[in-house]
């Protein structure tokens, strides 16, 4: 920050030499003046130096956020894409990368989703553009068979990053250091096997999920659970809130529940969804605080919420 001196201060004059270590009034008036504005201007810069420094976050990505800004349909960032065939990789069933085009804010975090049981990439395909043009790399991905449980499924969200951040065309665009993944039903019963594999993960966003584990006391990384009031193929008594009671209680963890929703709510685009996972993957992926007034106080029970439980605020 540059300092200036006070508005309306004249600067010195030239004048005749005076002999050393004699002082006129104008030179001790102009002595005084920017001495004052120097202590001014460090009381300024005390005072600003703790917005400073929490607004000082290097992963900070996109303006500040409103609730239009994350209930819209796409982001400030321009997004593009680029398929990724099942041939060229290992361990999962290949897919498609959604990316902000612009290279001028630096790397992003990024997230990979699986879709669920009988499932393919298309089915979590909305996902891909909503959340890149917030400021993430989204890779949907198909798994190596439509059959394939929520471990094997885990295995694959974990290859996919591996293939994300290591060998694909925009590797260099990722921060490999703020990593996330969420999956839609046996995708999200995935997520959490994949959170359990790798603690270092950000966050994990299991989707109406689906899994025999009932419980996840070994969990490290930051969870958002969501449910559906109507899901009858994974209801949430059985399934998303023994998910999210079992987690523990340190941890930074969030259950909200759809109201008048289904089992496959998350396979077309839905902004309650996209709200609350945009926040918590801001919150958790890029540290991003700004994003902390839409998930505590905890938001209320509404026209498509049911349900939502979690701890505020948040240590992470």
């Amino acid at each position: 920050m540059q300092q200036h001196l006070p508005a309306g201060t004249i600067p010195p004059r030239p004048s005749r030499p005076r002999r050393a270590g004699t002082f006129t009034g104008r030179s001790r008036t102009l002595t005084g003046l920017v001495t004052a504005a120097a202590a001014t201007a460090g009381l300024l810069l005390t005072g600003l130096a703790p917005g400073a420094q929490a607004a000082d976050n290097p992963y900070e990505r996109g303006p500040a956020p409103t609730h239009a800004s994350i209930e819209a349909s796409r982001g400030s960032y321009a997004v593009s894409q680029t398929s990724v065939s099942s041939l060229v990789v290992s361990g999962f069933g290949g897919g498609t990368i959604y990316y902000p085009t612009s290279t001028a804010d630096g790397t992003f975090g990024a997230v990979v989703i699986s879709p669920g049981f009988t499932a393919y990439e298309s089915s979590i395909a909305w996902l891909g553009p909503r959340l890149a043009s917030q400021g993430f790399v989204v890779f949907t991905i198909d798994t190596n068979t439509t059959l394939d449980q929520p471990a094997s499924r885990g295995r694959q969200l974990l290859a996919a990053l591996d293939y994300l951040t290591e060998r694909s065309s925009v590797r260099s665009r990722v921060d490999s250091g703020r990593l996330g993944v969420m999956g839609h039903s046996m995708g999200g019963g995935g997520s959490l096997e994949a959170a359990k594999d790798r603690p270092s993960l950000k966050a994990a966003i299991p989707l109406t999920g689906w899994n025999t584990d009932k419980t996840w006391p070994e969990l490290r990384t930051p969870t958002l659970v969501v449910g559906a009031d109507g899901d009858s193929i994974a209801p949430v008594a059985t399934h998303s809130e023994p998910f999210y009671e079992s987690l523990p209680g340190s941890l930074d963890k969030a259950y909200l529940e759809l109201r008048g929703a289904s089992h496959f709510t998350p396979n077309t685009s839905d902004t309650t969804i996209a709200k609350y996972s945009i926040s918590w993957l801001k919150r958790f992926i890029d540290d991003d605080t700004r994003y902390e007034q839409f998930l505590c106080p905890l938001p209320r029970p509404s026209l498509t919420i049911a349900e939502y439980r979690g701890n505020c605020p948040h240590t992470a």
